[in-house]
């Protein structure tokens, strides 16, 4: 578990700051990292009948009590989010925070964008 956490969490984790995350790829990291869980802790006998299987999110999750990605996704979104909002004008980021857009959107849904996984993640909140 300390290999998981060290490099593949850090490894998986690099940059999430600054990404904005739609829906299929939040399911995607869950995805990955049960199975990365799956990997580690191996099938396990049934008591019962005595066969093999595999483990269910629960008993994952019971197993890795550590907060899953998403969480922690959100989290470190909303330190970097207070951090930027901190910043005064001269800085970079937060020039590209409170700024606009400078040309006109194409037709169609807009994208997903940073701000607006930030004002979700504080509705959730």
């Amino acid at each position: 578990m300390k290999i998981h956490r060290i490099t593949i969490l850090f490894v998986i984790l690099y940059g999430c700051e600054t990404w904005s995350i739609t829906l299929t790829e939040e399911r995607r990291l869950r995805v990955f990292e049960k199975r990365a869980l799956r990997r580690i802790f191996g099938p396990q006998t049934d008591e019962g009948t005595g066969e093999w299987r595999r483990l269910h999110n629960e008993v994952l999750n019971v197993l890795y009590s550590s907060p899953n990605t998403i969480r922690v996704i959100k989290s470190r979104r909303m330190k970097w989010a207070r951090h930027v909002a901190r910043m005064g004008d001269s800085k970079g980021a937060y020039r590209v925070l409170v700024s606009g857009p400078e040309r006109k959107r194409t037709l169609g849904r807009s994208r997903r964008r940073w701000q607006d996984n930030i004002k979700t993640n504080l509705q959730e909140v």
